[in-house]
């Protein structure tokens, strides 16, 4: 049970973080070096701007089991409450977005704890749903008033924790790279990332006089030394992970070469271009971890040689070439990606194809195969397959989804078929106890909202 409320935690959060690719895209195309039109500029900043009420919103609504908009309404107003009380309390505290996630995680587990909370009649309107903005309301007034008296002492250690990372150069961009990709397996990666993109760091906009805290947001605002936590992952998305693909094939067995280049292309494109790892992280995280570990260490070092040779490039999804044309002419040495890509790209390459002959590693091509046998069939029978072989419409306990795996709670994870699962699409598996996550890559969201409906009706 633990791993699955971490899951839910993990999951949560991407939610209100999946809205920054387009926000950031409206804030970059509007600046003056490319269409230089101020309302388009302004609607990304808006976003920006409003981020602590975002988070508190998405996660309230993403950690509902029936994804009730009333969550989310609850989310917005204890959030307003929470931050007005805060700021009468003691104007110097500045949560951030940390603010949004405290209010968003308490409206969501109030909701599901009250939703169908019966009144007495004479009270019978404020029954249901449209009592947990009430009850939410109340909690947000009682945890400002105790964290506005416990949080300054709070507030200087993550001042501490952040002097750590930004003021430590080269080791705190090492260890972001490298726990960052550690903690992917159980989706915690995005915790670490709220407090780096959206915690770490002040900037003072020189125009506006606007403070923003985070390496993503203060990059987006024209901080120069902002990008430091998201260069590294440039040349490690678009060059290291395909090179990892080209040593997978180097590796298989020749009869298999075949059956897995059309995959591991796939899954080496959506990488360059994108950024979305996934598909080929999870192909090898379980099957072989060293490697995985190594992988880790690199992505730790890339980090490192970027920050030290003064590469500032930032992002509004992830590490692919699409965000690095995009975000070119506010960043600092960003040709400089190119040739430090290619040297992590070899190094992954000899490195993988060494460690995978030298120890006769399970990778992809080898002992296991990746194909869709599935492919001929339509998608509502794959659905029913996926379903089928996650052991049946009453074995769901929960369903969400991140960007690229379904994240689920059975009753039974024994009944999972793993070796079906790969042949209807999927890249990879990760299980605690009843709680499993599946890699279906970015077509994942379709997947989970059709099996919602088909398991919960809705």
């Amino acid at each position: 049970m633990i791993f699955a409320n971490l899951q839910k935690i993990g999951g949560a959060l991407m939610l209100p973080i999946s809205i920054l690719p387009i926000a950031s895209l409206l804030l970059r195309f509007g600046m003056e070096d490319m269409l230089d039109i101020p309302f388009i500029r302004h609607a990304g900043q808006s976003v920006f701007d409003n981020l602590p009420a975002i988070f508190a919103i998405g996660i309230a609504f993403a950690l509902t089991k029936d994804n009730n908009g009333a969550a989310a309404l609850a989310g917005f107003i204890g959030h307003t409450i929470f931050v007005s009380i805060l700021q009468s309390v003691d104007e110097s505290i500045h949560m951030g977005i940390l603010s949004g996630v405290i209010m968003g995680f308490t409206a969501g587990i109030l909701y599901n704890r009250y939703h169908n909370k019966k009144l007495p009649d004479y009270l019978a309107f404020f029954s249901g749903t449209r009592f947990v903005p009430i009850v939410t309301a109340f909690a947000a007034i009682f945890l400002a008033i105790i964290l506005g008296h416990i949080w300054l002492p709070i507030q200087k250690l993550i001042g501490l924790t952040q002097e750590l990372f930004l003021n430590t150069e080269i080791i705190g961009p090492f260890l972001y790279g490298f726990f960052n990709r550690l903690l992917l397996p159980l989706g915690l990666h995005h915790v670490l990332n709220s407090f780096v993109y959206f915690v770490f760091g002040d900037y003072t906009n020189p125009v506006t006089g606007e403070i923003v805290h985070g390496d993503l947001n203060r990059f987006f605002a024209g901080d120069p030394t902002a990008g430091i936590f998201m260069s590294g992952f440039f040349p490690v998305f678009m060059f290291g992970l395909p090179a990892v693909c080209l040593a997978f094939y180097k590796t298989a067995k020749i009869e298999n070469r075949k059956k897995i280049s059309g995959l591991l292309v796939s899954m080496a494109l959506t990488s360059f271009l994108t950024g979305i790892t996934e598909p080929i992280e999870f192909s090898f995280m379980f099957l072989a971890p060293e490697l995985y570990f190594i992988y880790a260490v690199l992505c730790g070092f890339s980090m490192a040689i970027c920050d030290y040779i003064g590469i500032h490039v930032g992002t509004s999804f992830s590490g692919g070439v699409i965000d690095y044309i995009l975000n070119w002419g506010i960043s600092t040495n960003p040709a400089m990606i190119i040739p430090v890509g290619l040297l992590f790209g070899v190094g992954y390459y000899f490195i993988f194809v060494y460690a995978i002959e030298e120890f006769n590693l399970n990778t992809i091509g080898r002992n296991t195969d990746y194909v869709d046998v599935y492919k001929k069939v339509s998608e509502d029978e794959k659905i029913a397959l996926i379903i089928k072989n996650l052991g049946g419409e009453n074995n769901f306990m929960s369903i969400t989804n991140c960007a690229t795996r379904l994240r689920l709670v059975l009753k039974d994870a024994d009944k999972v078929n793993e070796a079906e699962l790969k042949k209807l699409g999927a890249h990879g598996f990760f299980r605690i106890g009843n709680a499993i996550q599946v890699v279906f890559g970015a077509s994942v969201e379709s997947i989970a909202v059709k099996i919602k409906n088909l398991v919960f009706g809705r």
